[in-house]
């Protein structure tokens, strides 16, 4: 038996970014997750956006821990080595109704404590964003609204928590949890018991499953599919900055925003699913996505497009973020409704849970030797000439181009698998150096990547898994 202080059920930005937090005390923690790899679901599912909660709800849970959260990045961006950059975001008007709305949308923001927002007239929106629907009457602009690497930005928290002290269980379902005298004993997985007090609910789409283990199921979490089109670096029409659609009473729309790799990135859809595993990607989504935002850039060229995806998120019923404690149930701390600004809100709600725990009993002591950064994997393709000749005399792993479209050397993706909470799959290896992200999707060094975590992992190359257990990509010889 497994014995900790504190158990964070699911390893997705927000559960990591309460074990970066906690790893700051004198608290043993572990982190559980039944997925193969660190990430969760929706927070390597979606528009990789770190928001400033303009559009929150005014003096909600959610206003509070996103507005909080916004600034945090500058620090943690540059602590953590994670691709970060504030672009700002547009909401263009482009009929009298959407102009109408955009008062309200800036007093919203106002009470959110969101005080930069700003007017744009028609002439300054089309210098912003000359791919813009020239009917366009109007907008507004939002400075501080982000993009990051969110793949990244859950490993950085992760890698930082784990070398100062926090343990990960992956491949690792929680199938129960123990209560004695109204107070937390264990958790039950199906890799062995964990003896603990402390209990936290972070498991995202199973939210409400966990929260059935003790009792606590007050509510029921809905996936909400989102699909997006990722369009190549070279596509004939870009945005310089995230732009929003003026949201209506059902949805936020779909927007159009550069990725931080320079990709262009197009959607979500918003559908309501009655299963949390349905991931595929749909004709009539894809189709909904051009034609909602054909409407604000008329020449996006949704042919250039590499792939398509799609994530779920966990919508709540009823709805609305929440962090509860129980008093007839000491040691469990439950989150729900941790929604679209998820990532965002991740780093302000590893400090709030922190507190939580605090508050029911969990006595914390700073560590005097918390190691506050990580160096990531040098990003080759963004070095200087100089940089690179040096890094490759240093290891000449990195004068071997494996994927092309991205130019990711070997030394990056061997680097990927040995360092902490390193990559044991070809979806891990692509999430943390973008091996098999670019036009090819694979095409190319797809079989380069088997092969080099074959070597490095010691095992078969029939072995290897895309994603989970059993998902080999290799099934047998032919000759």
């Amino acid at each position: 038996m497994v014995k900790t202080d504190v158990v964070i059920i699911g390893a997705g930005a927000v559960g990591c970014a309460i074990a970066r937090e906690l790893s700051k005390y004198q608290v043993k923690v572990v982190v559980v997750d039944k997925r193969d790899d660190i990430g969760g679901d929706a927070s390597k599912s979606n528009s990789a956006i770190i928001h400033t909660g303009y559009d929150a709800a005014p003096g909600t849970l959610e206003s509070q821990l996103v507005v909080a959260a916004n600034p945090m990045y500058d620090k943690l961006a540059k602590d953590l080595d994670i691709p970060f950059k504030r672009i700002g975001a547009i909401l263009p008007a482009f009929t009298q109704e959407q102009y109408d709305k955009l008062p309200a949308i800036k007093e919203k923001a106002f009470k959110n404590h969101v005080y930069d927002v700003e007017y744009l007239t028609r002439e300054e929106i089309l210098e912003k964003e000359p791919e813009l629907n020239p009917e366009v009457k109007g907008g507004l602009y939002i400075p501080r609204e982000s993009i990051i690497d969110p793949f990244i930005l859950v490993q950085a928290l992760a890698e930082n928590a784990n070398e100062n002290g926090v343990d990960f269980m992956l491949n690792t379902e929680v199938v129960d949890i123990k209560v004695e005298n109204g107070a937390i004993k264990s958790v039950e997985t199906t890799n062995g018991s964990i003896e603990t007090t402390f209990v936290v609910n972070a498991a995202a789409l199973h939210c409400d499953d966990i929260a059935a283990m003790v009792g606590k199921a007050d509510y029921k979490v809905v996936a909400r599919r989102g699909q997006f089109y990722i369009l190549d670096k070279n596509t004939s029409c870009k945005v310089q900055n995230i732009v929003l659609p003026i949201p209506t009473k059902i949805t936020k729309g779909k927007l159009m925003t550069p990725t931080i790799h320079g990709n262009m990135l197009v959607g979500p859809t918003a559908e309501d699913l009655d299963n949390k595993v349905d991931v595929s990607t749909t004709t009539e989504g894809l189709d909904s996505i051009y034609a909602d935002v054909s409407k604000m850039i008329p020449h996006v060229n949704i042919r250039d497009t590499i792939t398509q995806y799609s994530g779920l998120r966990p919508n709540r019923n009823p709805e609305g973020l929440h962090v509860d404690v129980y008093d007839d149930l000491a040691g469990y701390v439950n989150l729900s409704g941790v929604r679209s600004t998820g990532l965002t809100l991740s780093v302000a709600m590893g400090k709030y849970v922190v507190e939580k725990l605090k508050e029911i009993g969990c006595q914390m002591t700073f560590k005097e030797d918390f190691k506050p950064t990580r160096t990531g994997i040098p990003r080759f393709h963004e070095m200087s000439r100089e940089e690179q000749e040096k890094l490759i005399q240093d290891n000449p792993l990195y004068g071997t181009i494996i994927c092309r479209c991205e130019t990711i050397t070997e030394g990056e993706i061997v680097d990927a698998i040995r360092r902490p909470l390193g990559a044991r799959t070809v979806d891990a290896v692509k999430r943390r150096v973008r091996a098999g992200m670019g036009r090819c999707q694979g095409g190319f060094c797809g079989p380069k990547v088997i092969e080099i975590l074959s070597r490095e992992l010691g095992i078969p190359t029939e072995e290897v898994n895309k994603n989970l257990p059993g998902s080999h990509m290799i099934v047998g010889k032919n000759k």
